[in-house]
């Protein structure tokens, strides 16, 4: 599902989307992975493409979602020199005594629900797909 609303809240899709981390991040792309206990496999996956200002833990919890403010939209605007498509704001569990503000701002924002499996499995079902580290027997 492609984000097209402009700096509102983003819905995510039924679930429990508790468990979140970074799992990937290089210059075109970042990718968040979220689901009820990330030891096996997540669920649900927020693809920012050409990210541009990312400010959010590796690790988090819990994350409740929300338009950004007018002051984190300048904020962007101001470090960036421009507006950009996609500008997401959360608050979320880092492990410290109150929560920590995030805000990501890319060109585009993708959200995935599929599950992606952590670990080898010679049986995973049609459908699943594995994480980008998990290599087979022999590779």
């Amino acid at each position: 599902m492609d984000v097209e609303r402009r700096h509102a809240e983003i819905q995510l899709p039924e679930g429990s989307w508790w468990d979140w981390q970074v799992i990937a991040w290089d210059c075109g792309q970042l990718r968040l992975a979220g689901g009820h206990d990330l030891t096996y496999h997540h669920g649900l996956e927020l693809v920012f493409d050409d990210p541009v200002f990312v400010r959010c833990p590796s690790n988090f919890h819990d994350p409740t979602f929300r338009a950004p403010s007018p002051d984190e939209i300048l904020q962007v605007t101001r470090q960036l020199g421009g507006e950009l498509p996609v500008v997401v704001a959360f608050e979320a569990d880092a492990g410290g005594q109150e929560p920590v503000s995030c805000l990501i701002a890319a060109e585009r924002l993708k959200i995935v629900h599929e599950t992606v499996l952590r670990y080898w499995r010679e049986d995973a079902a049609p459908g699943q797909r594995f994480a980008p580290w998990v290599r087979s027997p022999g590779q």
